[in-house]
């Protein structure tokens, strides 16, 4: 019994194979049940989270504290006519380009009746190269003969119109795109230097009637800065002229020129010394003491003469600046310079 109970005590070591990992997890022994559980989660990596602070507002409470504020200021506008002449780096730059689309679009989705006067000079002057016509200028104005006046109506009625008006469209708000031309909306007249400066017109009437229909239909017209005289002939108008002109003959609460520069500056070196809000005689004493000048006289002078007319404020607003139309509009801070009458 002894030598058995040895024998028994010390078996010859078997021959021993063991299961790869993936079988022994599937191995069921006798009588035994093996669970492979995971770690307990006091040993995985504890990242620190903190409880949002109940004292800041969510994304959505900004936008909507944001809606709340602006209230006042779509009241106010509500059903009227803004004029916005459109133009400058807001116009070169693809981003810049679609803020104003949506501006305009939400403006018109508030109930305002807002019409888009556009330029495109630098669009001109990329066809007139391509066409090896020269380009020239006189007194910032361009000389426009024959062949440059063919170019100019080409590009502005045609390639900028339609682009807008398919940018809006695609917004969800319907567009129409016309020039002076259309449904005898600006009657031209060459300009007092004509001899200089070619096919270069001003405008001699306004018969608002075509835009009247548009914007009551609930429509956005864009208006391209060329029209007729009485015989037909075409002119290049400036088109801060034609935008100042069509909301006086409409009566519109308000003219929106976006431009390349902060506004009306005090100081025409001093980028800080933005004047904030001017009223028509203020305006002029800066005229005549040499504070405005080169290309913001055409815009000062276009928008006193809007006011003259009937306009309520004209504002020379910076189009470099992310929404500066709805910050001009539907806050108390501005985009740039308001002038009032």
């Amino acid at each position: 019994m002894l030598g058995a109970s040895k024998t028994l005590l010390n078996p010859s070591p078997p021959s021993l194979s063991f299961p790869s990992l993936k079988t022994r997890r599937n191995l069921l022994l006798p009588n035994t049940r093996l669970t492979f559980r995971p770690k307990p989660p006091h040993s995985l990596p504890i990242k620190a989270q903190h409880a949002p602070d109940p004292t800041l507002p969510t994304p959505g409470q900004l936008r909507v504290d944001i809606l709340s504020e602006s209230l006042p200021f779509i009241r106010k506008f509500r059903g009227k006519t803004i004029v916005v002449k459109y133009g400058g780096a807001a116009m070169k730059d693809a981003s810049l380009q679609a803020t104003v689309v949506r501006d305009l679009v939400l403006l018109a989705c508030v109930g305002l009746r807002p019409i888009l006067v556009h330029g495109g000079g630098p669009e001109i002057n990329l066809w007139l190269n391509r066409l090896n016509i020269e380009v020239n200028f006189h007194d910032g104005l361009r000389v426009t003969d024959a062949a440059t006046m063919e170019i100019v109506s080409m590009v502005l009625a045609g390639k900028v119109n339609k682009n807008l008006v398919s940018l809006i469209n695609r917004e969800g708000v319907k567009a129409i795109g016309l020039c002076g031309s259309d449904g005898g909306l600006i009657t031209a007249r060459p300009a007092p230097n004509a001899a200089k400066l070619g096919f270069v017109g001003e405008v001699a009437r306004v018969d608002p009637t075509i835009l009247r229909s548009i914007v009551d239909d609930g429509h956005i017209p864009v208006i391209a800065s060329v029209a007729s005289d009485e015989s037909g002939q075409q002119y290049n108008i400036n088109a801060d002229t034609v935008a100042g002109e069509i909301s006086a003959a409409l009566g519109a609460e308000k003219l929106i020129l976006l431009t390349d520069v902060a506004g009306i500056l005090e100081d025409r070196e001093d980028a800080s010394s933005l004047v904030k809000e001017i009223d028509i005689k203020g305006v002029k004493k800066m005229m005549e003491d040499g504070k405005i000048g080169g290309g913001m006289i055409p815009k000062v002078s276009c928008c006193v003469r809007s006011l003259a007319q009937g306009v309520r404020t004209a504002s020379i607003i910076d189009g470099r600046k992310p929404h500066s139309l709805l910050l001009e509009v539907l806050t108390d801070e501005g985009a740039g310079t308001m002038i009032t009458g």
